[in-house]
């Protein structure tokens, strides 16, 4: 395993050069790295790619839920024939490397004796399709490898055999990015889940990137601490995936973005080369900070193996408004009314409309726990969460700003 420890070239542009890419075109003319397979437009003399996985009931995939092919919803992408489709050879040589079921393939040994056997292709449809059925690849093969090397030596063979890489967490996202578009290799990070060590002192935790968000979570609140970032799916979602989307969620307002809560990514670039940048400093002004050009990369440049991130105290008081509002303009008369009078306690501001509240509430029509938060309708809705660990202050402080908004008429109803 090559591991470097930020010692890229000066020049940006020399970086694929250092490490061995090969860039090529994408559909849209920019440079793409090895860890996708390419997309094309297809030109007189492409031929459009065998499907390589069955999927049923395709021609009712509306009604089944089975999703359609990307390949066939994008007709004018095509598979880049410069990448290798892969073979039982390929996936003899990663069960080398891979522990006892952590290589899925629908290919079987290249003899009778070898390591493990071929799965069926049901087995790969959690990997091939998103969560919301809108994207589905026909990937072969998915790897699940526990540590650094095995990514590094992963990603080296790949390199060297041409073979496309997509890189998955929790697969929770909403845009496709972790789901193969033709037959890529996929590399899910699903046990790659161990919390490395943690510092009670600085906040400062340290885990691989395939831990899910809500157990980091509760396992720095037994520490008094809280995670920087809250989203709908922290359930499933892994922190290295939210650091390759640079995902935001609730806290965002008050804690900001990952560029500035994670310290240090352990990555391993394209051709195996193990990137450790994994600092634990608040401050460091020594050379580029490069751990800032693979948050929100989306794992194009690399896949994020481990993550260094700060966590901030966990609030011991928090409050939470709700309000409906006349229009758009009041929403935001709100929201500039919170930052003056909550100030350093505002933890969150949201807002939806009405047509959103009631595609919830049909959605969710009989269940108890999702109803209209006032008694009468309104065009606009808006949530103000405070945080903070002195209550009397607090609750003072959200009084003033309730009884601002309300003699202001900036809101005509509200609950807390």
């Amino acid at each position: 395993m090559n591991r470097l420890r930020t010692q890229l070239p000066r020049s940006p542009r020399a970086w694929p050069k250092a490490v061995g890419l090969v860039p090529r075109a994408c559909f849209i003319g920019t440079p793409l790295p090895m860890l996708r397979s390419v997309l094309r437009v297809p030109t007189a003399t492409t031929t459009t790619p065998r499907r390589l996985l069955s999927h049923r009931g395709l021609a009712a995939s509306a009604s089944s839920g089975v999703p359609t092919l990307t390949s066939d919803k994008y007709p004018q992408l095509q598979r880049d024939p410069a990448y290798k489709r892969l073979t039982s050879a390929d996936v003899d040589h990663f069960r080398s490397i891979l522990p006892e079921g952590a290589v899925l393939s629908t290919l079987a040994p290249t003899v009778t004796t070898g390591p493990g056997t071929a799965v069926d292709a049901d087995e790969l449809d959690a990997y091939n399709a998103d969560w919301m059925h809108k994207y589905c690849g026909q990937s072969q093969c998915v790897l699940r490898p526990k540590t650094t090397d095995q990514v590094s030596q992963i990603l080296a063979y790949c390199h060297a055999q041409r073979l496309a890489v997509v890189p998955q967490g929790g697969n929770s996202g909403l845009v496709g990015g972790s789901v193969p578009v033709f037959d890529e290799v996929v590399v899910s990070m699903a046990n790659f889940n161990q919390i490395r060590r943690f510092d009670e002192v600085s906040g400062v935790l340290v885990c691989d990137a395939g831990c899910v968000l809500e157990t980091l979570d509760h396992y720095v609140a037994d520490r008094g601490y809280m995670m920087p970032l809250d989203l709908g799916a922290k359930g499933s979602c892994h922190i290295g995936g939210n650091v390759s989307t640079n995902a935001g969620g609730i806290r965002y307002l008050r804690y900001g973005s990952l560029h500035g809560s994670v310290l240090g990514l352990e990555v391993v670039l394209p051709d195996g080369t193990v990137l450790d940048n994994l600092s634990t400093l608040r401050k460091d002004s020594t050379g580029y900070d490069l751990k800032q050009l693979f948050i929100g990369a989306e794992g194009t440049l690399g896949i994020v193996t481990g993550v260094s991130i700060v966590t901030p105290p966990r609030p011991k008081v928090q409050t939470v408004a709700v309000f409906g509002v006349e229009s758009y303009e009041q929403v935001q008369q709100a929201f500039r009314l919170a930052k003056a009078n909550l100030n350093e306690i505002l933890s969150a501001c949201e807002f939806w409309d009405r047509s959103s509240l009631d595609m919830v509430l049909d959605h969710n029509q009989g269940n108890p726990n999702v109803r209209d938060p006032l008694s009468a309708p309104y065009p606009f809705y808006v949530l103000v969460e405070t945080s903070g660990f002195h209550k009397d202050h607090d609750d003072a402080k959200m009084t003033h700003y309730l009884e601002t908004v309300l003699e202001q008429g900036v809101v005509a109803d509200g609950v807390l």
